[in-house]
């Protein structure tokens, strides 16, 4: 047995391979289960019980060299054929597909960066939150519709998905001393029905403000000028009075389209106005909670969905295609991302 074992380690290191062929071949001669070596294996049964140990290591020390042999050559005829392959400098180059931003990461981005410019900075919070931050502080009372399971993702108690982004601004009160000027964009989670205008998620940017002396006017100037740098200069706004629990007065904000398109009076339900956005003054009893000096402070506060903007920004009539992840919707965004 042990001269076998000999001779076939001889025959492994005595065979030339150069071809892919030959290299096939010593693989099906060897390490196949038709091979020498399984046939070494099955006549090592038959050796005696004392010397199965010495014959035993030597048959493994042989599959290892044998396996060893093919692996070097294997990689020798790689290397040699990458070497040795033509390389033609006709061919036309490899094309890379281009990834896209998601629409609404593209409008979300454009909307953050007009209030950089205003001098926001940006606050982020967890999206799972206490109902002090979510409700209590905000200014709801015990009984307001939002506190119901209808409106609001309860997890556990008071804890539940948070509803909006007026939670981060409750956070950002409570650890900042004014001025404070930021927003606060994420997504938000509401106990809805999903069609084509609304979703159980969706993306809200806030926006609040705190300082000495501010004013209903400067609200106004601050979302005006946003208007203007996001829509259009020539962008016509109203204020029309309306009603949040966090701020007094509240307002909703439209903008004018016309109803020349027939798109345009099915958006604006034959009004020529768009509501875009919820604001108003921070209510004294918010900035309490928060701890803040009403008696020197005052501020306001706003916020807008970010895929509302967007459907109306690119034409998107069902809010469900923002989220389904359709290769073929999301290509025709590649040059604006």
């Amino acid at each position: 047995m042990k001269q076998l074992i000999e001779q076939t380690k001889e025959k492994i290191e005595s065979i030339r391979i150069e071809t892919a062929q030959e290299l096939e071949n010593f693989r099906l001669k060897f390490l196949t289960k038709k091979g020498e070596l399984n046939e070494l294996f099955t006549a090592f049964r038959t050796v005696p019980n004392e010397e199965k140990k010495e014959v035993g290591q030597l048959l493994n020390k042989l599959k290892e060299f044998a396996q060893t042999r093919f692996d070097e050559e294997k990689e020798k005829l790689g290397t040699k054929e990458e070497e040795t392959k033509p390389f033609d400098e006709s061919l036309p180059g490899r094309k890379s597909d281009i990834g896209s931003k998601h629409p609404l990461t593209i409008v979300q981005n454009k909307m953050i960066s007009i209030f950089e410019q205003m001098g926001f900075s940006i606050s982020e919070g967890p999206e799972i939150e206490d109902d002090w931050h979510n409700f209590t502080a905000l200014n709801f009372p015990e009984n307001h519709p939002a506190r119901d399971m209808q409106d609001t993702f309860f997890i556990d108690g008071d804890i539940s998905l948070r509803t909006h982004t007026s939670s981060v601004q409750v956070r950002v009160m409570e650890s900042e001393k004014p001025p404070i000027r930021t927003i606060s964009p994420g997504r938000v989670y509401r106990n809805e029905a999903i069609s084509a205008r609304s979703n159980s998620f969706f993306h809200q940017i806030e926006g609040l403000y705190i300082d000495e002396g501010v004013s209903f006017a400067d609200l106004k100037q601050t979302l005006f000028l946003f208007v203007q740098q996001f829509f259009g200069e020539n962008t016509k706004v109203r204020f029309r009075p309306s009603y949040f629990p966090f701020t007094e007065p509240s307002a909703e904000m439209d903008i004018f389209l016309g109803t020349e398109t027939e798109e345009d009076y099915r958006l604006t339900k034959g009004t020529g106005w768009l509501e875009i956005l919820g604001c108003g003054m921070v209510d004294t009893n918010v900035l309490e909670n928060c701890g803040i000096d009403t008696t020197k402070y005052s501020g306001f506060a706003f916020g807008m969905g970010v895929e509302r903007i967007t459907m109306f920004q690119y034409g998107v009539k069902d809010i469900r295609t923002l989220f389904e992840n359709d290769i073929r919707f999301l290509e025709q965004f590649r040059s604006l991302g």
